[in-house]
């Protein structure tokens, strides 16, 4: 079979197998390294344009690490704070030590149980930030902490690449050697990013965008090229492509250049995992089992206790804490390139990749479920999490205690996002009394600035009803994010034996229904109404002389 014949059978199961993954709502990652098996010689023996296979791999992480270091904007750096950096050191401190002691236990070499570990650490920040999108949760607090700590955690990946290759040939250099090369060479490699930055490169992404097609290209030479030369001056391939990346993150077109390489990134990928499946050889796999599944436990329960351990500690709320924790219950596609760029540079054997492959494929599976599922999981742990929360959890308290306005209110909005914050607004400003709910400190802050009455606290737990003045109330109205949470606030308000009228809003018919068979007496459609309400705008535009009198 010709190479182009090969690739375009890939590509057709890949297709078929990836339809099966998201109806089972598992993420591309696991079907494409499933195909990687099936097609390599371990099944069905079809993948023999290795060479050809690898290249398009390597390009992909090149474009992978590209495009996590484009995202990583000075500005937002600046603005990781104290939660989202204490969770992620702290969580990567715990996983490197408790995994190594753990990896050792279990009768592993000390460098292979290094790299095993370092990649227990890593969360698969493309995968996390779809499935949050997916249920709307990116803004809400325990949203924007646990991007905060996966950024943290994409800065810790680079600074290992970038480390463990300092160690190339230098088995038995001192430590301090080491060190020192790797440092001068930092210093030099960041001198020369920020001369980049601030004197060459906004000039050339400039001229560059007066096409988007070669702002395209550009981007992906710029990319390749410092991967190349990474490589060259010692550090890895992966590292040059991430600060390729950054060198461009703070000027005006990194969104254009981003929603361009997005998807040559996932092509580009799906070459990496079935490149991967296809030499994972199942002879050595077999003894790799049993420290599969104790790995997998250890990152599957352990990473999210220590993040909820230390959300704890610094003041959150037990819920936020769980919520946040379950963002790590996985390791990444970084785990697996990590420790595929360890056997390049000849410290562990394929035995360290099998095992990682295999603890990715179990943990991405069961916490991909686990955050679909998070509300239904956390209403079924919540009397086990106590010891995760203070007494006093001050940090989202001391929003709670500030309460402005005693007024009974005509209607009491939960969930002050886009849609309830401007519904919560309009209200007001036509004269009714309005009360908001949410559980974002940040978004109660910015509400009251506006003048908006507003209630800190969790819309789902039916003793916090008992909080708030519903008694006199003529509306309740949910703009909640998805059917499982509004679904449990109308269960907590039957058992709060609310007689006003309730409202909810429903993202699509089906979850519209949903409602309505639990019965939610009012649904809205705002995505529906918006578009009626275009239409008979736009006729009036268009034949005025029908509104004519």
């Amino acid at each position: 079979m010709s190479a182009f014949s090969e690739f375009s059978l890939l590509l057709i199961i890949s297709a078929l197998a990836g339809a099966v993954s998201v109806r089972l709502r598992q993420p591309l990652i696991i079907a494409y390294i499933v195909v990687g098996i099936v097609a390599g010689p371990a099944a069905l023996g079809l993948v023999s344009a290795h060479d050809q296979i690898d290249l398009l791999a390597q390009v992909g992480i090149a474009v992978l690490l590209f495009l996590v270091g484009l995202k990583l904007d000075l500005q937002h750096v600046r603005h990781i704070g104290p939660v989202a950096l204490a969770t992620g050191l702290g969580q990567l401190a715990f996983t490197i030590a408790g995994g190594f002691a753990l990896i050792l236990l279990l009768g592993k070499g000390v460098m292979e149980a290094l790299y095993v570990a370092i990649a227990l650490t890593f969360s698969s920040t493309i995968i996390i930030v779809k499935l949050l999108s997916d249920k709307r949760e990116l803004d809400a607090l325990h949203g924007r902490i646990a991007v905060g700590f996966l950024i943290v955690q994409d800065l810790a990946v680079v600074l290992a690449m970038m480390a463990m290759s300092a160690l190339r040939g230098s088995d038995e250099a001192a430590l301090a050697e080491v060190v020192f090369s790797l440092a001068w060479r930092v210093l030099l490699a960041a001198a020369v990013l920020y001369l980049l930055m601030r004197w060459l490169l906004p000039g050339i992404v400039k001229a560059m965008a007066h096409s988007q097609e070669l702002l395209l290209i550009f981007a992906i030479a710029w990319g390749t090229g410092l991967a190349a030369l990474g490589e060259w001056a010692g550090f890895s391939k992966e590292a040059g492509a991430f600060l390729a990346g950054f060198s461009l993150a703070s000027t005006a077109y990194r969104d254009a250049i981003n929603a361009r390489l997005a998807g040559i990134r996932d092509f580009l990928l799906l070459f990496f995992f079935i490149d991967l499946g296809s030499k994972l050889d199942f002879s050595t796999l077999g003894g790799e089992i049993v420290p599969a599944i104790v790995l997998s436990l250890f990152v599957l329960i352990g990473n999210p206790l220590i993040v909820m351990a230390i959300m704890g500690y610094m003041g959150y709320r037990k819920r936020t804490g769980f919520l946040a924790g379950l963002t790590v219950a996985q390791i990444s596609e970084f785990s697996i390139v990590f420790v595929a760029m360890g056997i390049s540079l000849g410290h562990v054997g394929v035995g360290a990749l099998g095992l990682t492959t295999l603890v990715g494929l179990v943990t991405i599976a069961l916490s991909t479920y686990m955050i679909l599922y998070s509300q239904f999981l956390y209403e079924r742990l919540a009397p086990l999490l106590g010891a995760f929360e203070r007494r006093v959890p001050f940090r989202e308290q001391a929003v709670e205690n500030d309460r402005r306005s005693n007024d009974v209110p005509d209607v009491v909005i939960f969930g002050l996002g886009r849609y309830g914050g401007r519904l919560a607004q309009q209200l007001q400003a036509a004269a009714v009394r309005v009360l908001g709910v949410d559980f974002d400190p940040e978004c109660v802050s910015e509400m009251r600035q506006r003048g908006i009455a507003v209630h800190y606290g969790d819309a789902q737990e039916s003793g916090f009803l008992d909080e708030l003045p519903l008694k006199h109330a003529k509306w309740v109205v949910s703009t909640l994010p998805d059917l499982e949470s509004n679904l449990a606030f109308l269960n907590a308000l039957k058992e709060h034996h609310f007689t006003g009228e309730v409202a909810f809003v429903a993202r699509d018919d089906a979850d519209g229904l949903a409602l309505k068979q639990a019965g939610a007496p009012t649904v809205l459609y705002p995505m529906r109404d918006a578009v009626d309400y275009t239409v008979e705008h736009f006729v009036a535009l268009i034949r005025p002389e029908e509104n004519a009198p």
